[in-house]
């Protein structure tokens, strides 16, 4: 079983082996098709008309399913490794170790954002940016320029709390518990911390910035906790919505995957701070 770690708790050897296999993706191609479908997929809508990736009900399930996807790829380059998450919560600042050069590296340059430390600057030669917004072929970040804090566990527990898991009309606008962890409404959570790293995890391309991966296995992870907080609330619509992802709907650009597919991530992997990790170890 897969366990994903609190990125703050790796080993030298695991951050080495992470990134390593991130590496072997991009020299491949396959790390920029998973850019390529993220950015197609965020705002689209499929074939049907039904919303798709953000700003709707579909934002968790589909990501659930992005990220199981990236972590098998990874997994065919070396077994071994899992998505760590980012607690944002906690580690909140420029300084903390995942921007680390031994890591991600840290943020970019004044004069164009340019990321010039660590495995995924430009100068190494290891990650050119081939999906782009611009015509820049290196990775941009602007840690805390654009918004200046990340999101509190004050904030984070506010929005755990709330029982309901989405509502009409299920978009930006809706209450409950999805719009306000993706961020259009309330304190924020999801988006801001986009925004906060900025370069290119503030555009449609934000996984050419591989902390990307990190920040939504933690949104996950506050999914998880969400499920496990309200066990009597489900995915919601449940059916018959025009032009929104229900309970049993395709979500595209899978011809097979369900929300309800995905409201159990422990058939694919567990979280370090869940009991079923502990037999793990």
């Amino acid at each position: 079983m897969t366990v994903r770690k609190n990125q703050a708790s790796l080993s030298p050897e695991e951050k080495r082996a992470f990134v390593a296999a991130l590496h072997e993706l991009k020299r491949t191609g396959t790390y920029d098709r998973f850019v390529t479908t993220h950015n197609g997929f965020i705002m689209s809508d499929t074939d049907h008309g039904d919303r798709v990736g953000h700003r709707s009900p579909s934002f968790l399930p589909w990501h659930r399913r992005f990220l199981i996807e990236f972590e098998q790829a990874l997994q065919k380059v070396d077994p071994s490794v899992a998505l760590p998450y980012w607690d944002w919560t906690v580690d909140r600042t420029p300084r903390s170790s995942l921007w680390a050069a031994d890591f991600l590296g840290g943020t970019g340059r004044a004069r164009d954002g340019q990321v010039t430390d660590g495995p995924f600057a430009y100068g190494s030669g290891k990650w050119p940016i081939g999906v782009r917004v611009d015509g820049r072929s290196y990775l941009r970040r602007a840690l805390g320029s654009g918004v200046a804090q990340l999101p509190t566990k004050a904030e984070v527990d506010a929005v755990l709390a709330m029982p309901v898991y989405d509502m009409a009309p299920w978009n930006s606008s809706s209450g409950g518990f999805r719009n306000h962890l993706e961020g259009w409404r309330g304190a924020n959570l999801h988006n801001r911390v986009h925004v906060w790293v900025g370069g290119q995890m503030a555009t449609g391309v934000s996984p050419n910035d591989p902390v990307f991966w990190m920040h939504h296995a933690y949104v996950d992870k506050l999914w998880a906790e969400w499920q496990a907080r309200h066990p009597g609330s489900t995915y919601l619509p449940g059916a018959g919505t025009p032009d929104v992802v229900d309970l049993h709907d395709v979500m595209r650009p899978w011809n097979d995957v369900t929300p309800a597919d995905m409201l159990d991530h422990r058939k694919y992997y567990v979280f370090d701070t869940e009991p079923a990790a502990a037999s793990q170890r």
